[in-house]
Order: structure tokens, then sequence, then C-alpha cells
């Protein structure tokens, strides 16, 4: 790409995200580029060829392509700190809520929508404590509550479909096998051992008992398999509020299904786990929001010893102000670590 075409790649994003609309040739010719009508669009054409552009009606401008957005992000976007009224409604939004873990990362998922415009995710830290108690309650109709207690007090009540089959008395005895193998012991520490006991057949458990043990270790409603954490999710009818949104109901509808379920997002936000900053998905990068024209900016926060212990960040439409909320939800990562984990001076 030439200078002169990435100029003019550069004016089409920067227009596209101020007004959300096809940029067209004769626009950019009264603003900053000294070029006539016809040799922007000949460049425009080259910079739909490449894939950067795309054009929603034969007579319309041009918008940026998913590729086209990240390679604005990637390459041309500037990124500074975030403004002091966002550092300052950040901080003091979440050190209002004192050390109260769960009030922490409500208010957090609260400022970043608020300040975003989007909708806010906070995952809770992994939690992983040892184990005091497991039992299994039946709910009816093929569901049951797995009831645990930690040795810190703590009781987690956790939904798991039972296999075909499965009695009282199956209850009783995969709850008896656990609490015979976890007691004092974390989740993450049992779990392999236990399933490969039960995979290579020397648990002394009926088939149905057997079948609930593997299900309560691995598969938890609303939650991704492995991970003890909780999602929050605020602000969702920020992304009804974008100019487009109208023409895209059934789009947001799809999204909004997945923020139901849950697991999906918390896949996401648990990809930050191996990175040291912001991760940014746009649209088709990512299968959750490859049909809703959304974007996602995530980041972890972590503790005092530098290890991840969950996530943050904001859904909104792919014209999102990268350049504010992307700073804004690094910032937010960094002051809800250090007041929940001990960690990070921002």
């Amino acid at each position: 790409m030439d200078a002169r075409a990435r100029d003019v790649f550069r004016q089409i994003v920067e227009t596209y995200l101020d007004n959300g609309e096809p940029v067209g040739s004769r626009t950019l010719s009264k603003g900053e580029l000294d070029l006539s009508p016809a040799s922007i669009r000949n460049v425009m054409a080259d910079l739909t060829a490449l894939g950067l552009l795309d054009a929603p009606h034969v007579s319309a401008g041009r918008l940026p392509t998913h590729a086209g957005l990240r390679l604005f992000v990637d390459g041309f976007l500037e990124l500074g700190e975030p403004s002091e009224a966002d550092r300052q409604e950040i901080g003091a939004t979440l050190e209002a809520a004192g050390r109260d873990l769960e009030g922490v990362l409500h208010e957090a998922s609260g400022v970043l929508s608020r300040l975003a415009g989007g909708a806010g995710l906070v995952s809770s830290p992994k939690r992983d404590a040892p184990v005091r108690h497991v039992e299994f309650v039946p709910l009816g109709q093929g569901e049951a509550i797995c009831i645990l207690v930690t040795e810190d007090g703590d009781v987690e009540n956790r939904f798991v479909n039972l296999p075909e089959g499965v009695l009282g008395t199956s209850l009783i005895e995969a709850g008896n096998y656990l609490n015979a193998r976890m007691r004092g012991r974390t989740l993450g520490e049992v779990r392999d051992t236990i399933t490969e006991e039960l995979r290579d057949n020397r648990a002394e458990l009926d088939a149905a008992a057997a079948e609930l043990v593997a299900t309560g270790l691995a598969e938890w409603s609303g939650e991704a398999p492995g991970r003890e954490r909780a999602l929050i999710v605020r602000g969702r009818a920020n992304l009804l509020e974008d100019p487009k949104a109208a023409e895209n109901l059934s789009r947001v509808g799809d999204l909004f299904e997945a923020m139901e379920r849950q697991k999906a997002l918390l896949d996401v936000l648990a990809s930050t786990g191996d990175a040291q900053g912001v991760r940014l998905f746009i649209g088709a990068e990512n299968r959750l929001f490859s049909l809703t024209g959304s974007s996602v900016i995530v980041a972890p926060y972590m503790n005092a010893q530098r290890q991840v212990i969950g996530a943050l960040g904001v859904i909104g439409p792919t014209r999102i102000n990268y350049a504010r909320v992307i700073p804004m939800v690094d910032y937010t990562a960094k002051v809800v670590g250090r007041l929940v984990g001990g960690s990070q001076k921002d």
C-alpha cells in the first residue's frame, strides 16, 4: 500500500468510525486529501480488491471490512492513556466498592458499559479452593444441583444434567465416591485422577453413578468446563442504540442468546489467559461475533504474583471508538487487579 492509498484508507476508516455511514469519494475530496474524486475512486477500487473495503450497494460509498478494521487498529491507530476524566470515573467507581469482590466486579462491568457505550463483561476470578463436602440433590426433569462446600466455608450450587437412568441411590453413591477422594483437595487436583479411574473402570460405582461423576466433574450449567467462574454482563441495551442496530435486530438477538448461554463469552474471556495485555476480536475473527457485526475488547486482570485471575471487556459495534476504549479496558483491568488481587499500580 503506497502513501496515497494509506491516506485514503485512513480517512475512510476514521470517517466511518465517526458516523457509521459508507464513505464516498466526493466526501473525501472535500476533506484533507489533495486528490480528485476520480483518483480517490481508483484507490478505493484497489483497496476493495484487497479485501479492505466493501460497498454495501453498487452506487454507495465504501465501508471498511473486518479485515480492514483489523489493519487499521494494528497499523494506523495510535493508542495513548485513558483521559483524565475516564481515569477518575473508573477509579472512583471501583474504589467505592471497597474490597468486596462481587461489588468491584459488578461496578467494573457497569462503568465499562457506561463509558464505552457497549455491554460490559467481567468474569470472576478462578476459584479452586479445597473441597470439604460434595452432595447431589435431585431437581426432577433430568437435572440436579451439585452442592460444593469448600474448606474456606464457601458454598457453591451448580446445575448438572442427569444421565438417563440415574436414581436417588446413584446420586448418593456418586456423592460418597467424590467425598472420599476430594476432601481436602481442589477440583483441579482431583479431576484428572478420577477421570482416569473412571476410564480404566477402576471405580466401584454402577454405570449411572459413574456417568454422573464424570458429568459433575466436567460439565456445569452456564460455565465453561473446568473453569470455576461466573460472568457479569451489564449494559446490553447499549447494543441497540447504534444507528444501524434496527437493521440488525435479529443479529443482536443472536448475540443476546449467546450471552444467556454464557459459556461462549466465558471462552472468549478465558482466551486472555496467555495474553499480557488487551486482546481485540473484530466481527468474523471470532465465531461468536461473526454474524452480529460486533467487536469485543478484553483484557486480563492479575494478582500480585502476576497470575491471571479473571478478565473483563466490552462488546460493541465494529465501529466502536477503539482509540478510547482499548486504553480504558486496559486501565480498568489494572484497577480491578489491584483491588481484588492486591496487584498492579495504575
